[in-house]
């Protein structure tokens, strides 16, 4: 019924948890299919896989990326469903039970997907996705480009068949190919829906693609621009992604001109701050770009006293 996809790379340390939580469904009508993407740690990431052989379908490949490395598990998949699992993220033992149940109850739901409880490190650890980044409405074009609706892959399932028809996961993309899937699919006449249970733990750390903010925006841009190059586009659906495209590039600018603040770099800050304000006129960061131009020094020391300000906050809460 279901085929469990984990693409691997560098998944070693984490993988056999992985395994172990998939194994622990409720539910038993999977498999499971592994893809060792040309991983650097692949002999003990077999050593790892060892005990599990006789139970998943192991799969190598040269490296190819997520999205490649998930595509090769989809096509070689014999069920009806596909649940994605990266290697370093857990699911609940009912999570294939509940999601399952819904889907073939309602036959329209092409992707179905949870919550998630964040783990590892970071400030976010112990809190949900969904308390980070909310679901609110119908999953709509619209609502998906605007990140309204954000589908968390690790507890999504899908039916096969809609995710072939939508052409896959790109693999030009390797950090947001999941939102770029499911702006397609859902273009495409595709139904997304989502329930506020928690049926996974999303693992966060340094090594993680989605860790740097910059080149996670500048591919979000890069998937904006080809969504608009679909000709049967409606024109509200043009407008959403043109505002879109602009909330993103301000994003970045932001991002790129507090980095270079924080190196202490106060020409570069000030020039992406004004491409930034350039874009989206703000009164508070015409007010920090007086500041950078007349006085970065200061600026810089009053940066640091609230970052020590709050973190003594924090350590007496």
């Amino acid at each position: 019924m279901v085929s469990v996809v984990i693409p691997a790379y560098r998944a070693a340390q984490y993988i056999a948890a992985a395994l172990d939580s998939v194994l622990a469904q409720t539910f038993k009508d999977f498999e499971t299919i592994v893809v060792n993407d040309g991983s650097p740690d692949t002999v003990e990431l077999e050593q790892v896989l060892g005990p599990y052989r006789d139970r998943i379908l192991y799969l190598c490949q040269a490296n190819q990326g997520l999205s490649g490395a998930r595509n090769t598990g989809i096509r070689a998949a014999r069920g009806k469903y596909i649940a994605p699992l990266d290697a370093d993220d857990l699911w609940a033992p009912e999570c294939l039970e509940a999601q399952l149940a819904l889907l073939e109850a309602d036959p329209s739901i092409d992707v179905l997907y949870g919550d998630a409880r964040i783990i590892g490190d970071g400030l976010a650890a112990g809190r949900t996705v969904m308390e980070l980044c909310p679901s609110a409405g119908e999953v709509t074009f619209e609502r998906l480009v605007t990140r309204q609706c954000t589908v968390h892959v690790c507890v999504a399932v899908c039916r096969r068949e809609t995710l072939v028809r939508a052409g896959l996961f790109d693999p030009e993309l390797q950090r947001v190919q999941d939102i770029d899937l499911w702006v397609r699919l859902v273009r495409q006449g595709g139904r997304i829906a989502y329930h506020r249970r928690v049926l996974g733990y999303y693992r966060r750390h340094a090594g993680t693609l989605s860790a740097d903010a910059v080149p996670m925006l500048e591919e979000y841009i890069a998937v904006l621009t080809k969504a608009a190059r679909d000709p049967h586009l409606t024109p509200a659906q043009r407008d959403v992604l043109e505002n879109q495209g602009v909330v993103e590039r301000v994003s970045l600018e932001l991002e790129k001109g507090k980095r270079a603040f924080l190196a202490g770099d106060a020409e570069t800050a000030v020039r992406h701050l004004a491409g930034a304000n350039a874009q989206h006129k703000s009164l508070r960061l015409s007010a920090v770009l007086m500041m950078l131009r007349v006085a970065p020094g200061f600026l810089r020391a009053l940066h640091r006293w609230r970052d020590r300000y709050f973190y003594k906050l924090k350590t007496r809460s």
